[in-house]
């Protein structure tokens, strides 16, 4: 049995990404569905550690690059949001931390990095006086916490909770499906939806991928005519490291090391753990090590955080901390010689769309480009959606939002 409906916009892939596209296309009066083939969000949204950042990271050398140049309005766009006076009403995010830091150790090349990175963002960043300090570092008893901190215009979210807020308006438009086939022609594209039990044919005038690694898979198997010619994918992997802590004191903050790469040498953020005997903090690892732990194993992982964690905060007990790591794939468009992509991508190949945000930072820039092309391709709406969206209802489930990574870390 085949059902044939029609849509104006589908969008596959439920991490942030997809659902910001799908707010801020529904608020502008596109007709507009999500496809996810798991849970919203499983993929790189909740691998990320959350932080809204300004570009910091990619100044350390002391030159704007054009990704810092970029990425540096971000923040206060994310403000705005937040506050419900952006463009998108995102008032139910719970925000970990107002601030985030960076912080240089006592050596020599750390100090010159972080002090000519605060030049570049000169602005944006603020040397602290130690009563300034957040309580993280105040906490430090008996050890003198040496080098420089400084509080950064960034700031971290609870990535679950972001998921639930962008999700909440526009439930009756998600939709789980595992298997997806795509064919386009000149006009629109055709979706061969299979539930198991019944194949829906979807006709839309315009598929946006946002799927991250899975637009590989997607495009790949795309059947379409030979003048679109759809874009490459490259992989940036991660070995990112969780670690429940009994300090009270959640940090958030870059450790600046003495490697002469512009990527800090530890990045950390916090996340709430709600057990039966209270409120714990996993403490979760990025930066340099996660880019580096790809070539250790896991215990090998674990291991080497836990020296850079005694190394950096001497002040901190770990005896009973418990340790997790996973690989995790950062998808982004191939660029030449492997680079960091400056802005958030989008490849218009007709009827299909292919975009990676490449930051969850960038989010607000990759709403801009979709609704910017969107609005000059003057497109045919579709006249009635309800027969539509009650068939979807009735013929796939509501995908659920993916526990994240830490989760059950015990």
């Amino acid at each position: 049995m085949s059902t044939e409906l029609k849509v104006q916009i589908a969008i596959i892939g439920g991490g942030i990404a997809g659902l910001w596209l799908l707010n801020r296309l529904n608020q502008a009066g596109y007709d507009t569905i999500l496809l996810e083939q798991d849970a919203m969000g499983g993929g790189q949204t909740l691998a990320s550690q959350g932080i809204i950042h300004g570009g910091l990271k990619y100044a350390l050398n002391g030159a704007l690059s054009p990704a810092s140049s970029a990425i540096a309005a971000m923040p206060d766009r994310w403000r705005a949001c937040l506050q419900g006076e952006g463009e998108l009403d995102l008032q139910g995010c719970q925000v970990l931390s107002r601030h985030y830091y960076m912080w240089s150790s006592g050596s020599y090349r750390s100090r010159m990095k972080a002090f000519l990175g605060s030049k570049a963002l000169h602005g944006r960043i603020d040397a602290l006086k130690p009563a300034q300090y957040p309580a993280f570092f105040r906490d430090s008893g008996s050890h003198r916490v040496q080098g420089t901190v400084y509080q950064l215009t960034d700031f971290v979210v609870d990535t679950p909770s972001l998921l639930r807020t962008l999700t909440a308006p526009w439930r009756d438009r998600l939709f789980q499906c595992r298997n997806i086939q795509l064919t386009s022609d000149d006009d629109s594209t055709r979706l061969q939806l299979d539930t198991g039990t019944d194949t829906i044919d979807l006709r839309a005038t315009r598929v946006i991928l946002c799927a991250g690694e899975g637009n590989e898979g997607l495009l790949n198997d795309w059947q379409h005519p030979a003048t679109m010619m759809p874009p490459l994918m490259q992989r940036r992997p991660l070995h990112m490291v969780a670690v429940r802590v009994s300090h009270p004191a959640p940090p958030y903050v870059h450790c600046i090391g003495d490697s002469f790469g512009m990527t800090p040498r530890l990045t950390l953020t916090a996340h709430p753990c709600k057990e039966d005997d209270g409120l714990h903090w996993i403490w979760y690892l990025g930066g340099e090590l996660a880019e580096s732990g790809m070539n250790r194993s896991e215990p090998e992982q674990h291991a080497f955080a836990r020296r850079e964690l005694e190394s950096l905060f001497p002040w901190i007990d770990f005896s009973h901390s418990i340790w997790s790591s996973f690989f995790i794939n950062r998808a982004e468009p191939r660029v030449a010689d492997r680079q960091r992509p400056d802005n958030a991508y989008v490849e218009d190949c007709g009827p299909l769309m292919v975009c990676w945000p490449t930051k969850l930072t960038l989010c607000p820039d990759l709403g801009d480009t979709v609704v910017t092309l969107l609005d000059a391709q003057s497109l045919i709406g579709n006249d009635d959606s309800l027969p539509t969206l009650k068939a979807l209802n009735e013929l796939l489930p509501t995908p659920g939002i993916a526990p994240p990574p830490w989760e059950n870390l015990r």
